[in-house]
């Protein structure tokens, strides 16, 4: 559980994407997101009711859907074509 937590302190490092909004970035971003977010949302749920055999795979499936966001996001967030930035946001 701890590294659940301490995973999202390395985030920052494991972006490597030129764009850092998410507005901006490829569709690769967006689908591991909105995985991420399943898998969040699935594994709260599971920890709410009573285990059972087929719970409990569902419960490491999105367990490792959770970390496979983070552990691949140096590889799909470089890799991917991203939107360009409008000059009004890069000015200062």
């Amino acid at each position: 559980m701890g590294g659940a937590i301490a995973i999202l302190f390395v985030v920052p490092w494991l972006d490597r994407s030129p764009v850092k909004s998410m507005r901006y970035k490829g569709w690769m971003s967006r689908t591991a997101l909105a995985v991420f977010v399943v898998s969040f949302i699935v594994l709260g749920y599971l920890g709410t009711i009573a285990t059972t055999e087929g719970r409990t795979q569902a419960a490491q499936l999105f367990t490792l859907l959770y970390f496979l966001y983070f552990i691949l996001m140096p590889f799909y967030t470089r890799i991917e074509a991203t939107k360009p930035v409008p000059s009004r946001v890069v000015e200062s």
